[in-house]
């Protein structure tokens, strides 16, 4: 009945709507606090960039695959 319906497919899209605004909340968040602490102490100023892309990855890596899984469930 459900996938009669294209309800999975609306489903899908609202997921994957949700994965980037969530993967866009957690990235902004993570840059101001970035340059917060970089602000308050430029020393670790490397130390803390390094830390921030690489965080920022792992958030853009489980959207895309949150992306990709609604997609998956959109097309099938």
């Amino acid at each position: 009945m459900l996938l009669e319906s294209g309800m999975d497919k609306m489903g899908a899209g609202i997921g994957a709507g949700v994965a980037v605004i969530g993967a866009g909340l957690g990235i902004g968040k993570l840059a101001a606090s970035a340059v917060e602490s970089m602000a308050r102490q430029p020393e670790a100023t490397n130390d803390v960039r390094g830390a921030m892309i690489l965080t920022a990855a792992f958030v853009e890596g489980v959207a895309l695959f949150a992306e990709v899984v609604c997609l998956l469930i959109a097309l099938g």
